[in-house]
């Protein structure tokens, strides 16, 4: 029986894949509740969400890593496993325990940022986790969710960077390119946000090895 991996971009996936996992991610949020209800009934442990988020809370900077103690979406608040999320706070250096926030678009401003962290309390934000721990509860599956962040609280996502995005969780450099030729201002931006993808790749990339194959439960 597998642990089931969900990434919101195919390069976490890649990062994420290994021997005794499967690993999925998204397209819109109906056709990955319905691939992953399909998978689970192939066997499944448990379903950890793995990847990168956006930052919440002020104090948190790009690279660290989120251990997710519950998972929050509108009204409906998921626990996650507590014996798995003590694991993993064991076993990733400096990870610090907190909510996750899902939300169905990026959240790109700070002052967006600071609105949901004031509303919500959660130190990070995704697009993947809350569907994950719905999915884990209809199910009766232990949930997880490791999460790096990328953009901090204070940061803005560039246009160009969002332009870019693909609901299949690659990137469009045709659009990205087209975008910043319609705003060449951005380019200062876009750089920092290309050095912040750097950390945080190379810090999911280090958690993953940490995990091993069972992604940390116990």
């Amino acid at each position: 029986m597998a642990v089931i991996v969900v990434s919101g971009m195919a390069f976490e996936a890649r990062i994420a894949a290994g021997a005794g996992v499967r690993v999925m991610w998204r397209g819109n949020e109906e056709i990955l509740a319905s691939a992953l209800s399909n998978a689970i009934g192939e066997g499944c442990r448990g379903l950890i969400s793995f990847g990168v988020a956006g930052g919440l809370a002020p104090h948190l900077r790009t690279g660290t890593c989120i251990v997710a103690s519950t998972i929050l979406h509108d009204a409906n608040q998921f626990h996650t496993d507590p014996s798995w999320s003590r694991n993993l706070l064991e076993i990733i250096p400096n990870a610090v325990p907190g909510a996750i926030v899902g939300v169905a678009s990026p959240v790109a401003h700070p002052e967006a940022k600071n609105a949901l962290h004031a509303a919500t309390g959660a130190a990070a934000v995704d697009m993947e986790s809350h569907i994950v721990a719905s999915v884990a509860a209809e199910h009766g599956l232990p949930v997880a969710a490791i999460r790096v962040i990328t953009d901090s609280a204070s940061c803005e996502l560039p246009r160009s960077v969002l332009a870019a995005l693909r609901a299949n969780g690659t990137i469009d450099i045709a659009a990205m390119t087209r975008s910043i030729m319609r705003a060449p201002n951005e380019v200062p931006m876009l750089l920092r946000t290309a050095r912040q993808a750097i950390v945080s790749g190379f810090v999911l990339r280090r958690n993953r090895r940490l995990v091993g194959a069972s992604f940390g439960l116990p």
